[in-house]
Protein backbone atom coordinates (compact mmCIF):
# COMPACT_ATOMS: atom_id res chain seq x y z
CA UNK A 1 0.00 0.00 0.00
CA UNK A 2 1.11 3.64 -1.20
CA UNK A 3 1.32 6.24 1.38
CA UNK A 4 -1.13 7.79 -0.29
CA UNK A 5 -3.67 4.63 0.41
CA UNK A 6 -2.64 4.03 3.80
CA UNK A 7 -4.04 7.92 4.53
CA UNK A 8 -7.09 7.97 2.72
CA UNK A 9 -7.46 4.03 4.47
CA UNK A 10 -6.76 5.70 7.98
CA UNK A 11 -9.33 8.52 7.37
CA UNK A 12 -11.86 5.87 5.74
CA UNK A 13 -11.40 3.94 8.71
CA UNK A 14 -11.73 7.04 11.38
CA UNK A 15 -15.47 7.45 9.08
CA UNK A 16 -16.33 4.02 9.73
CA UNK A 17 -15.38 2.92 6.39
CA UNK A 18 -13.08 0.50 5.10
CA UNK A 19 -10.56 -0.04 2.39
CA UNK A 20 -8.44 3.07 0.74
CA UNK A 21 -10.92 4.01 -2.14
CA UNK A 22 -14.46 4.71 -2.12
CA UNK A 23 -16.61 2.06 -3.19
CA UNK A 24 -18.90 2.03 -6.56
CA UNK A 25 -21.92 2.76 -4.20
CA UNK A 26 -20.52 5.59 -2.42
CA UNK A 27 -19.46 7.55 -5.74
CA UNK A 28 -22.81 6.60 -7.15
CA UNK A 29 -24.05 8.27 -4.12
CA UNK A 30 -21.65 11.34 -4.16
CA UNK A 31 -22.52 11.80 -7.43
CA UNK A 32 -26.54 11.53 -7.06
CA UNK A 33 -25.58 14.65 -4.41
CA UNK A 34 -24.02 16.95 -6.87
CA UNK A 35 -26.39 16.85 -9.73
CA UNK A 36 -29.12 17.16 -7.01
CA UNK A 37 -27.35 20.46 -5.52
CA UNK A 38 -29.16 23.44 -6.91
CA UNK A 39 -27.06 26.01 -8.81
CA UNK A 40 -26.77 29.19 -6.45
CA UNK A 41 -26.31 32.56 -7.53
CA UNK A 42 -24.56 33.61 -10.44
CA UNK A 43 -22.96 37.59 -11.17
CA UNK A 44 -24.17 39.70 -13.61
CA UNK A 45 -21.36 39.82 -15.57
CA UNK A 46 -22.15 35.77 -16.17
CA UNK A 47 -24.70 37.17 -19.13
CA UNK A 48 -21.69 38.51 -20.99
CA UNK A 49 -20.54 37.32 -24.40
CA UNK A 50 -17.80 34.46 -23.36
CA UNK A 51 -15.87 35.45 -25.37
CA UNK A 52 -15.86 39.04 -25.33
CA UNK A 53 -15.33 38.73 -21.29
CA UNK A 54 -12.39 36.56 -21.98
CA UNK A 55 -10.52 38.78 -24.28
CA UNK A 56 -11.13 41.77 -21.64
CA UNK A 57 -10.04 39.53 -18.21
CA UNK A 58 -7.22 38.16 -20.60
CA UNK A 59 -6.01 42.13 -21.16
CA UNK A 60 -6.97 43.20 -17.15
CA UNK A 61 -4.79 40.06 -16.30
CA UNK A 62 -1.38 41.04 -18.27
CA UNK A 63 -1.99 38.13 -20.47
CA UNK A 64 -1.52 38.80 -24.43
CA UNK A 65 -4.01 37.60 -27.05
CA UNK A 66 -3.77 36.59 -30.65
CA UNK A 67 -6.67 35.59 -33.00
CA UNK A 68 -6.23 33.04 -35.81
CA UNK A 69 -9.00 31.67 -38.17
CA UNK A 70 -7.57 28.53 -38.59
CA UNK A 71 -5.86 25.64 -35.90
CA UNK A 72 -3.39 25.55 -38.72
CA UNK A 73 -2.23 29.17 -38.68
CA UNK A 74 -0.93 28.69 -34.92
CA UNK A 75 2.45 28.22 -36.21
CA UNK A 76 3.02 30.98 -37.70
CA UNK A 77 0.96 33.22 -35.07
CA UNK A 78 3.71 31.71 -32.36
CA UNK A 79 6.49 33.13 -34.63
CA UNK A 80 5.25 36.31 -34.93
CA UNK A 81 5.03 36.60 -31.06
CA UNK A 82 8.15 34.82 -30.61
CA UNK A 83 9.79 37.51 -32.62
CA UNK A 84 8.24 40.52 -31.27
CA UNK A 85 9.56 39.37 -28.25
CA UNK A 86 12.79 38.09 -28.69
CA UNK A 87 12.52 34.64 -28.28
CA UNK A 88 13.82 33.24 -30.86
CA UNK A 89 14.57 29.78 -29.20
CA UNK A 90 12.89 26.15 -29.35
CA UNK A 91 9.88 25.39 -27.69
CA UNK A 92 8.66 22.68 -26.00
CA UNK A 93 4.92 21.51 -25.89
CA UNK A 94 2.22 19.00 -25.77
CA UNK A 95 2.19 15.79 -27.94
CA UNK A 96 -1.25 16.40 -29.40
CA UNK A 97 -0.33 19.70 -31.02
CA UNK A 98 3.53 18.59 -32.77
CA UNK A 99 1.17 17.17 -35.92
CA UNK A 100 1.36 21.20 -36.46
CA UNK A 101 3.42 22.29 -39.37
CA UNK A 102 6.22 24.27 -36.89
CA UNK A 103 9.29 23.62 -38.71
CA UNK A 104 7.02 25.26 -42.14
CA UNK A 105 7.36 28.70 -39.55
CA UNK A 106 10.66 28.12 -38.77
CA UNK A 107 10.06 27.27 -35.26
CA UNK A 108 11.92 24.24 -33.26
CA UNK A 109 8.65 22.43 -31.36
CA UNK A 110 10.19 19.63 -29.74
CA UNK A 111 7.59 16.80 -27.86
CA UNK A 112 9.09 15.91 -24.74
CA UNK A 113 8.54 17.10 -21.11
CA UNK A 114 9.54 20.50 -19.61
CA UNK A 115 12.57 21.42 -17.90
CA UNK A 116 14.14 24.58 -16.25
CA UNK A 117 16.43 25.29 -18.80
CA UNK A 118 13.32 25.56 -21.49
CA UNK A 119 11.93 29.01 -21.62
CA UNK A 120 8.67 28.40 -23.86
CA UNK A 121 6.14 26.37 -23.19
CA UNK A 122 3.17 25.57 -25.31
CA UNK A 123 -0.04 23.49 -24.51
CA UNK A 124 -3.97 23.66 -24.76
CA UNK A 125 -6.13 23.60 -22.00
CA UNK A 126 -9.52 21.62 -21.50
CA UNK A 127 -11.54 24.64 -21.63
CA UNK A 128 -11.48 28.35 -20.80
CA UNK A 129 -13.47 30.96 -18.31
CA UNK A 130 -14.54 34.13 -19.54
CA UNK A 131 -15.93 35.23 -16.18
CA UNK A 132 -11.99 35.29 -14.77
CA UNK A 133 -9.66 35.18 -18.34
CA UNK A 134 -8.88 31.99 -16.92
CA UNK A 135 -7.52 28.86 -18.02
CA UNK A 136 -8.30 25.06 -16.92
CA UNK A 137 -5.50 22.58 -17.72
CA UNK A 138 -6.28 19.06 -16.94
CA UNK A 139 -2.75 16.62 -16.20
CA UNK A 140 -2.38 13.42 -18.02
CA UNK A 141 0.62 11.29 -19.40
CA UNK A 142 0.12 13.36 -22.63
CA UNK A 143 -0.63 16.83 -21.41
CA UNK A 144 2.22 17.31 -18.23
CA UNK A 145 1.44 20.63 -15.95
CA UNK A 146 5.32 21.14 -16.33
CA UNK A 147 4.56 23.01 -19.77
CA UNK A 148 2.82 25.77 -18.05
CA UNK A 149 4.32 26.08 -14.91
CA UNK A 150 8.56 25.71 -15.93
CA UNK A 151 9.17 27.92 -18.83
CA UNK A 152 9.30 31.96 -18.17
CA UNK A 153 6.32 32.16 -21.10
CA UNK A 154 3.40 29.84 -21.25
CA UNK A 155 1.55 29.86 -24.35
CA UNK A 156 -1.71 28.25 -24.53
CA UNK A 157 -4.28 27.17 -27.46
CA UNK A 158 -7.93 27.80 -26.72
CA UNK A 159 -10.41 26.92 -28.90
CA UNK A 160 -13.58 29.71 -29.11
CA UNK A 161 -15.85 26.83 -28.71
CA UNK A 162 -14.08 25.88 -25.67
CA UNK A 163 -14.85 29.17 -23.99
CA UNK A 164 -17.43 28.81 -20.88
CA UNK A 165 -18.96 31.47 -19.01
CA UNK A 166 -18.65 30.86 -15.37
CA UNK A 167 -16.16 28.69 -13.05
CA UNK A 168 -19.46 26.95 -12.78
CA UNK A 169 -20.06 26.10 -16.46
CA UNK A 170 -16.22 24.86 -16.51
CA UNK A 171 -16.57 22.34 -13.75
CA UNK A 172 -20.19 21.45 -14.87
CA UNK A 173 -18.65 20.61 -18.03
CA UNK A 174 -15.53 18.85 -17.20
CA UNK A 175 -18.36 16.36 -14.79
CA UNK A 176 -19.74 15.68 -17.98
CA UNK A 177 -17.24 15.19 -20.19
CA UNK A 178 -14.83 13.33 -17.82
CA UNK A 179 -16.69 12.08 -15.47
CA UNK A 180 -13.80 12.61 -12.10
CA UNK A 181 -11.13 14.93 -11.72
CA UNK A 182 -8.35 13.84 -12.80
CA UNK A 183 -5.14 13.80 -10.54
CA UNK A 184 -4.30 17.47 -11.07
CA UNK A 185 -6.68 20.01 -11.96
CA UNK A 186 -5.30 23.82 -12.41
CA UNK A 187 -5.83 27.01 -13.10
CA UNK A 188 -4.20 29.56 -14.89
CA UNK A 189 -5.38 33.03 -14.61
CA UNK A 190 -2.58 35.02 -15.89
CA UNK A 191 0.90 35.52 -15.31
CA UNK A 192 2.15 34.54 -12.08
CA UNK A 193 2.60 37.68 -9.78
CA UNK A 194 2.94 38.28 -6.28
CA UNK A 195 2.90 41.39 -3.95
CA UNK A 196 4.50 39.94 -0.80
CA UNK A 197 7.23 42.70 -0.33
CA UNK A 198 5.50 46.09 0.42
CA UNK A 199 2.57 44.88 -1.04
CA UNK A 200 4.38 46.01 -4.61
CA UNK A 201 3.36 43.61 -7.65
CA UNK A 202 6.05 41.27 -8.77
CA UNK A 203 5.18 39.55 -11.90
CA UNK A 204 6.73 36.04 -12.77
CA UNK A 205 7.45 35.78 -8.96
CA UNK A 206 6.54 31.80 -9.02
CA UNK A 207 5.75 30.60 -12.66
CA UNK A 208 5.94 31.88 -16.00
CA UNK A 209 5.62 35.59 -16.52
CA UNK A 210 3.94 36.14 -19.80
CA UNK A 211 0.99 34.15 -20.68
CA UNK A 212 -0.23 34.57 -24.16
CA UNK A 213 -3.55 33.32 -25.24
CA UNK A 214 -3.64 31.67 -29.47
CA UNK A 215 -7.58 31.98 -30.15
CA UNK A 216 -8.32 29.25 -32.52
CA UNK A 217 -12.15 28.55 -33.75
Amino acid sequence: MSARENILARIRAQSGRTGATATAAELAAVRRHIAQQMRGPLPSIASDPPLARFIGECERLKSTVDEVAHINDVPQALARYLKQNSLEVPVVGWPSLSVLDWSGAGIDYQNRLANADDLVGVTDCFCAIGETGTLLLLSSPVTPKLHALLPETHVCIVSRSRIVATMEDAFALLRNERGQLPRSTFLVSGPSRTADIEQTIVIGAHGPYRVHVILTP
